[in-house]
């Protein structure tokens, strides 16, 4: 299987500059690990892409796939299928380029990103969890659209990849780089950039203890299936999805590992990044951060950079989170 290249991260990040926000950076002055570091190999940054104009890092696949469409395929618009972030992403690059867009979301996603990706003038389509595919690909079929997956592309990955060349860019003698794992886009994106750019770095996924399929399936070398309803346990709705064989590719070749955290370390996660880095994160960009703070003795010591993919939380959640009394998450 032919795999995504640092020569396809680095044409995708030409081509999206003009609409995607380079973030920067953030050190973590505040961090708390319990294991002691020495002085070369300690620190914390957190590469905050809540901060890009739809909340999350999804923006950069979608307006890379769309950007490499002839004319005649915009012409019979876009197709989507996401829990959220992927929705919007797609919803933004088809409104900036003047092409229709449908997208199929669970109607469990939660609402502000049902909102948002209206509000960029898609045409929502709410289905049960198990179904969002299958209605989307009879949407194709209807429409004769163009399907835009949330990570099973090599345009997708390559356009997610661009945070690692970014990374690596701004720190160029970084050791380790911590990333959310859900259908593996995003993870194989970075990790094709960080190794080939800084090859004794580490690449490590992190997922939900209750959507651990991909950390399973590295351990088994082959993809393992889990049933909908046990990936749907988890509080982090936008890393329920499972790799495909083109992203399980790039993950068995390129992440060096993947670590999980609990629902309540998730929990506290988002809420150190609240009070700690006055950073929003929902739950599912807040699990990189979540396996620096709890689980540093599984994670090799070095500069460490985690991914906070996005930050598109529902408010009702966030001040539940918050509701808990500082001091009693970190």
């Amino acid at each position: 299987m032919e795999l995504v290249t640092l020569d396809d991260v680095r044409a995708a990040g030409a081509r999206i500059a003009s609409v995607v926000v380079r973030t920067p950076l953030l050190p973590c002055p505040w961090v708390k690990t319990g294991r002691d570091r020495s002085v070369d190999d300690r620190g914390l940054w957190l590469k905050p892409e809540n901060l890009q104009p739809i909340g999350a890092f999804k923006i950069r696949g979608a307006h890379n796939a769309i950007a490499r469409l002839d004319e005649q395929a915009r012409a019979r618009g876009v197709v989507a299928y996401s829990s959220g972030n992927h929705a919007q992403a797609v919803a933004h690059a088809a409104a900036a380029a003047g092409i229709t867009a449908h997208i199929v979301m669970p109607a469990s996603t939660p609402r502000v990103k049902v909102e948002n990706t209206r509000s960029h003038g898609a045409e929502v389509v709410l289905v049960g969890d198990d179904e969002r595919e299958a209605v989307a690909y009879e949407i194709v079929s209807e429409r004769g659209a163009v399907l835009v997956p949330p990570f099973d592309h090599p345009d997708v990955i390559a356009g997610q990849g661009t945070i690692g060349l970014e990374i690596v860019e701004d720190l160029p003698e970084v050791d380790v780089v911590l990333v959310p794992v859900s259908g593996g886009g995003l993870a194989s994106g970075v990790a094709t950039a960080v190794t080939a750019l800084r090859p004794n770095a580490k690449v490590i996924g992190v997922e939900p203890e209750l959507a651990s399929d991909a950390k399973e399936s590295l351990r088994a070398g082959k993809r393992v299936d889990w049933p909908v309803a046990d990936r749907f346990r988890t509080i982090a709705d936008g890393l329920r999805s499972q790799p495909s064989e083109l992203t399980f590719a790039h993950l068995r070749r390129r992440l060096h590992d993947i670590v999980t955290v609990t629902e309540d370390e998730i929990r506290s996660a988002v809420a150190t990044l609240a009070r700690k880095a006055r950073l929003v994160a929902e739950p599912s960009g807040a699990v990189a951060t979540a396996a620096y703070l709890f689980h540093g003795d599984e994670l090799p010591v070095g500069r460490t950079v985690a991914v906070v993919s996005g930050g598109n939380i529902d408010p009702a959640l966030l001040a539940d989170v918050l509701a808990t009394p500082a001091g009693e998450e970190d």
